[in-house]
């Protein structure tokens, strides 16, 4: 499998995914779109379980639900997955943020990177870096 990188985590009007897209040198599959059916449900499935070997979650203040929560454990769960979770802490409530590093310290027990970091660097740095060219992650 050819390296593909699932870009899940907060949709709302945040922005992350188009900073990210802009600077990664890989695959990925945006599963972001203006009308949500029945197939685009279908091609996310299908995207996460064949296709993308990389599952990142980038969860934002502006999420306005935990379901990208649930994936990423589910992903980190998942043999032969590689699972990112990017918490980016600008506001959250002390009390949220303590929860979110609950949930980091999940990922990584579970074998996925996790970290809490105010801008996309990091992991557009290892994606690039780090998995950039490599079939065998």
């Amino acid at each position: 499998m050819k390296t593909k990188v699932f870009l899940g985590g907060t949709c709302a009007i945040s922005t992350w995914r188009d900073e990210l897209i802009d600077g990664i040198q890989i695959n990925y599959f945006n599963p972001v779109v203006d009308d949500w059916t029945p197939e685009c449900q279908e091609r996310e499935i299908n995207e996460k379980d064949n296709n993308c070997n990389i599952h990142l979650y980038v969860i934002t203040s502006k999420m306005s639900g935990v379901y990208s929560i649930a994936e990423a454990i589910d992903s980190a769960d998942t043999k032969g997955k590689i699972t990112i979770f990017h918490v980016i802490p600008g506001g959250f409530t002390s009390p949220k943020l303590k929860s979110l590093e609950a949930v980091c310290n999940m990922v990584i027990r579970k074998g996925g990177l996790a970290y809490i970091d105010s801008d996309l660097t990091r992991t557009i740095d290892l994606l690039n870096l780090g998995f950039k060219g490599n079939n065998n992650v």
